[in-house]
């Protein structure tokens, strides 16, 4: 299996409200940046298109370490909360779990590679992590007239 790092980051001005995601995919000396946007989004939703935008960008199984700054996708996927909420009909105490559609997919994507997920602290001079923020932020502001 081919070892690839991706770095990944979401923003929302508001939340909700006008969001972007940023993506740094890295093969040995290559990189690829990806970010994209959402007029009306949540923070979370931009955190969780950007891992699934790089995870799809991946032509083969691949053993990933993806770093973030985003504790809701770091703790759902590796505490194991994500799984839990599948097996429980996506509801948690009652009511529905927020982005099933990113969930499910997410999911899937990671029954296709091994990935490693590592939380960094966000705007704290980690050089991917303000790489993918400035991607993001970009998208963003994009949507703000």
């Amino acid at each position: 299996m081919k070892a690839v790092e991706i770095f990944t980051d979401g923003a929302c001005k508001g939340n909700p409200g006008p969001g972007g995601w940023g993506a740094v995919l890295r093969y040995g000396t290559a990189e690829k940046e990806l970010s994209g946007g959402e007029a009306h989004t949540t923070n979370n939703r931009m955190e969780m298109t950007a891992v699934i935008e790089a995870l799809k960008c991946l032509k083969e199984p691949c053993s990933v370490t993806l770093t973030t700054d985003s504790q809701y996708v770091c703790n759902s996927i590796n505490k194991g909360w994500a799984k839990s909420w599948q097996a429980n009909n996506w509801v948690r105490r009652g009511e529905p779990v927020p982005n099933t559609d990113l969930w499910k997919e997410l999911l899937s994507l990671l029954d296709r590679h091994s990935v490693r997920f590592v939380w960094v602290r966000g705007h704290n001079g980690h050089p991917e992590n303000e790489r993918c923020d400035r991607l993001a932020v970009a998208e963003a502001a994009k949507f703000i007239k």
